[in-house]
């Protein structure tokens, strides 16, 4: 694959960044060339990330990301997604005669985790201080930034809501009766406060790493956890009309750390490629490509065929999240068994000449799936109940998230991936907290998150509602080895398609040669035929949208083959970034998503 691209694969030795913001990225290379490595420069950039998409992500959202350093090229996964609350169970939530977790307001909150992971990357793997590393954020804070025209439309769509019911969102975003206009320069003093608190509580700390475990006490078990306390007992609406408090207490702050887990493995193309744990849909995408393996070459992702291939294993690697993936306590995830190559075999022979419009997760060791009564399925005779034909079909999704009036939203996220000059790798993908999830805690400057709507009140499920348990996430960085060697981290936003948008990018890129801008730039396309993760919830049988780039031939071919072609704009599918590393060279290089006009890699 060889010819224009929007923007250079860039290349260089010093270190390089890419990430969903041209303001995050820049960020981050700056604490590169103050001095910093990788972590600090990933931090520094996840909590500007806060302020420049605060439509995608936020303090009060969540984190995952895979790590290797120059020292140790074993990947680890650092886990900032907080758990259900303890008050947050299955009676409760029926108590208020609901059926499902609201997809927007404060019931709907997970325990707060970016923040405390973030910290947590800067203590154990970073070089500078909190002071040094929140500076950016607490500039761009206090003195404003130019908002992206995203964000004025996501406060414009949620505005009714602000002004009649959660005021104290009006009061941040509604200055002068309207939202901020596209490039406004905006500034959050309450979260610049919050920030100037946070780093104050770390200077009569003695040392680096007592200092940031300050700022994390001051989080937890501080200022912010009582902020978070007082509020969500008062009572507000949430997205479904229901107006309650919400069940998250200081305590359940107190109660979280952000953790380190090892990865999930399996090779691939010569590679080694390294996701989180069941507890987010990062399995899925190994599955994927497991059974890709077992169809032969990799595919040539220009032919009605390979899309046809590639779409219709998803299908099937998505069924399986629904059944099998999860935060499960009760019983441990059989994950050796769903990326067993015999069982990915078998799924792939699942894959025929047609579009397959059900939704089909399969029996890993023997066992009987199951799927949530309410995940928008009907029974099939001789299939367990909620495993059959999907009943729900919407207009066409585009690349950008949808946010309903209700603050509802589907597709989120945003990512930033960095290496530097010692081979130090970063993939993170934060999210959560956006300005539209719950109304803003006005001693603070953000609002909590949502990522409970992706629990089921139905109990037995691995991603059943219980307090403790982390929610089943779609966030799902990437990182890659050769040999055993680091050589790639990479990510995307958006929602369910994640890894449907990263397994294109790896295709393209491991197995077909392309460079990183070469893969980001390459025609997109993604299923929806599969339950979805966000309020509410709904399948879409058949569907394969898809990026009018494709040419009209194989998107015919497709249709003709049983697909729902729904048919995008030519760069709307996908926000890819991704930094590599070349062990043998020590040559780095980085690109970035053209789509949406604000992703940017920066490096030399």
């Amino acid at each position: 694959m060889t010819g224009f691209t929007t923007r250079p694969t860039l290349t260089g030795t010093f270190g390089m960044v890419s990430s969903t913001h041209w303001i995050a990225s820049q960020t981050a290379m700056a604490i590169l060339e103050q001095g910093g490595n990788a972590f600090d420069a990933a931090v520094a950039g996840g909590f500007v990330l806060h302020l420049v998409e605060p439509h995608l992500n936020g303090p009060g959202g969540d984190l995952p990301a895979i790590i290797t350093t120059a020292d140790d090229p074993e990947p680890r996964v650092l886990c900032g997604q907080g758990p259900a609350p303890a008050g947050a169970t299955e009676a409760h939530f029926r108590g208020l005669g609901l059926d499902r977790v609201p997809g927007a307001g404060l019931l709907a909150a997970a325990v707060p985790g970016a923040v405390d992971a973030w910290l947590l990357l800067l203590r154990d793997h970073g070089s500078m201080s909190p002071a040094q590393v929140l500076a950016p954020a607490q500039h761009y804070a206090r003195h404003g930034h130019p908002l992206v025209p995203r964000v004025g439309a996501t406060v414009e769509a949620v505005r009714g809501r602000f002004e009649s019911d959660w005021t104290t969102s009006a009061d941040l975003w509604l200055r002068g009766g309207r939202p901020p206009g596209p490039g406004e320069l905006f500034t959050n003093p309450a979260w610049a406060d919050t920030l100037d608190r946070l780093v104050a509580a770390s200077e009569g700390a003695r040392g680096r790493e007592a200092q940031v475990d300050a700022v994390r006490a001051a989080w937890s078990q501080g200022f912010v956890a009582e902020a978070v306390d007082r509020f969500v007992a008062r009572p507000s609406r949430h997205s479904d009309g229901t107006v309650a408090p919400g069940v998250m207490t200081g305590q359940d702050l107190a109660d979280f750390s952000a953790s380190w887990e090892p990865a999930v493995l399996r090779d691939w193309q010569g590679h080694t490629i390294a996701k989180t744990g069941p507890w987010g849909q990062g399995p899925a995408l190994l599955q994927v490509l497991g059974m890709l393996d077992t169809l032969g070459d990799a595919p040539d992702l220009a032919s009605a065929e390979a899309v046809h291939a590639v779409a219709e294993a998803w299908k099937l690697a998505m069924a399986d999240r629904e059944a099998w993936l999860g935060d499960s306590g009760d019983e441990p995830v059989p994950l050796d068994d769903l990326l067993d190559p015999a069982y990915l075999a078998a799924r792939a022979g699942l894959i025929g000449a047609s579009a397959d419009r059900t939704v089909r997760p399969g029996s890993p060791g023997g066992r009987t799936p199951r799927v949530a009564a309410l995940a928008g399925l009907t029974e099939v005779a001789g299939a367990a109940p909620g495993v059959g034909e999907p009943t729900v079909v919407r207009e066409a999704p585009a690349g950008e998230p949808e946010v309903g009036s209700d603050g509802v939203t589907r597709g989120d996220t945003c990512h930033l991936d960095v290496v530097d000059r010692w081979g130090n790798l970063v993939s993170a993908t934060p999210s959560g907290g956006w300005l539209q999830s719950s109304p803003v805690i006005p001693e603070l400057g953000f609002p909590l998150g949502s990522r409970l709507q992706m629990m089921w009140l139905e109990q037995g499920l691995p991603s059943s509602l219980r307090p403790g348990r982390r929610p089943r996430t779609t966030l799902t960085p990437t990182l890659v080895l050769r040999d055993g060697v680091p050589v790639l981290a990479c990510g995307s936003p958006g929602g369910d398609q994640q890894d449907q948008w990263q397994s294109l990018f790896l295709i393209r890129h491991l197995a077909g040669g392309a460079t990183l801008q070469e893969a980001i730039d390459a025609p997109a396309f993604h299923t929806t035929s599969f339950p979805g993760s966000f309020e509410p919830r709904i399948t879409e049988p058949g569907v394969l949208v898809i990026e009018d780039r494709y040419p009209q031939a194989v998107r015919s071919e497709l249709a003709s083959r049983g697909h729902e072609v729904l048919e995008q704009g030519p760069w709307t599918l996908g926000r890819m970034c991704a930094v590599g590393r070349d062990p043998e060279t020590g040559l780095l290089s980085a690109g970035a998503n053209p789509r949406g006009m604000q992703g940017y890699a920066v490096g030399r």
